[in-house]
């Protein structure tokens, strides 16, 4: 009977170890999940392929204005540059002033600016 009492022992202590070892899976599987999801596969390469076209971004409407000013040797006024632009009276003196604040023009009268050289 000795040898029934330690089978029927040896069985429990197998579905313990069964029930722990499934346990421990299940939370493996969770744990892995998340890394899964997060892994980024991109090489360095791609990542310089997907930056360079921003060196081909568009003039913004300061540096069109900077450009008219600078190309100007007399320099120009606000309606001058509202002409060749087609910008409003707002946009361009709002342009003027915050580009004269960074010193890229200078006043040489009043109303008119001149590109720093």
């Amino acid at each position: 009977m000795t040898i029934t009492k330690d089978l029927q022992a040896v069985s429990k202590e197998l579905s313990k170890l069964v029930k722990q070892t499934e346990k421990l899976a299940a939370a493996l599987e969770k744990a892995e999940k998340p890394k899964a999801k997060s892994v980024k596969t991109q090489t360095k390469a791609t990542a310089v392929a997907k930056k360079a076209p921003a060196k081909a971004a568009k003039k913004t409407d300061t540096d069109r204005v900077l450009a008219i000013i600078n190309r100007s040797k007399k320099g120009l006024d606000t309606a001058a540059l509202m002409k060749k632009t087609g910008f409003n009276q707002k946009k361009v003196r709002n342009i003027l002033n915050r580009t004269y604040k960074q010193g890229k023009i200078t006043r040489v009268e009043k109303g008119i600016y001149v590109g720093v050289k």
